[in-house]
């Protein structure tokens, strides 16, 4: 009983916690709630509960599952929010994000860079991005290419000196062709956040 007491006292900082980071990332009225069922008559592995997250984005909707009702740039700004709550909680040293940015974009892209950037305060943050306005939040950048070797696959990683960062968040602006425009709005990107 004592866990389930606990994670009911969790619950509603980490409700308070996500729906705070929601709103800088733009979901301006969510609602968080964990849901703690005791309804086990022997404990699992997990314990005696069922938990279950139920979130609503938008005014006048209820709650309703998270697993059934978030779209994807919602999906990717709940992990961020989950995660940012949690870690704060369990000093984890190093939280490593892989595409958090899936279905996010401009103005929005840009709260979740901030986000990650205010995240690396207080923990090693890696954050693997395919847009510039989370790359432009980085203190280091690291570019991995895949190459055909003896007919296999091989992945490599640079780190990227000042000049090659430039030029590879104009990658991510503009493509392939990097143009004067493209660099400069690279600069700018960068500058924002310095």
């Amino acid at each position: 009983m004592s866990l389930s007491k606990k994670r009911e006292q969790a619950a509603k900082l980490v409700k308070r916690g996500i729906e705070e980071i929601l709103k800088e990332l733009g979901i301006q009225t969510p609602q968080f709630k964990t849901q703690i069922d005791g309804k086990y008559f022997k404990a699992t592995s997990k314990g005696i509960d069922e938990v279950e997250f139920f979130i609503s984005t938008n005014p006048g909707e209820d709650l309703k599952p998270l697993a059934r009702v978030a779209s994807g740039g919602e999906v990717s700004r709940i992990m961020l929010s989950l995660k940012s709550t949690l870690a704060k909680n369990d000093k984890l040293p190093l939280l490593i994000f892989d595409e958090i940015d899936v279905g996010v974009s401009g103005r929005i892209a840009q709260k979740v860079g901030k986000a990650l950037k205010n995240l690396s305060e207080y923990h090693q943050v890696i954050s693997i991005t395919h847009l510039p306005q989370i790359a432009s939040y980085a203190d280091h950048h690291f570019s991995i290419e895949k190459a055909t070797q003896n007919e296999r696959v091989v992945s490599s990683i640079k780190k990227l000196p000042e000049s090659e960062r430039i030029t590879e968040i104009a990658r991510l602006l503009s493509g392939e062709k990097i143009t004067e425009a493209s660099l400069k709005s690279a600069r700018e990107l960068i500058d924002l956040k310095e």
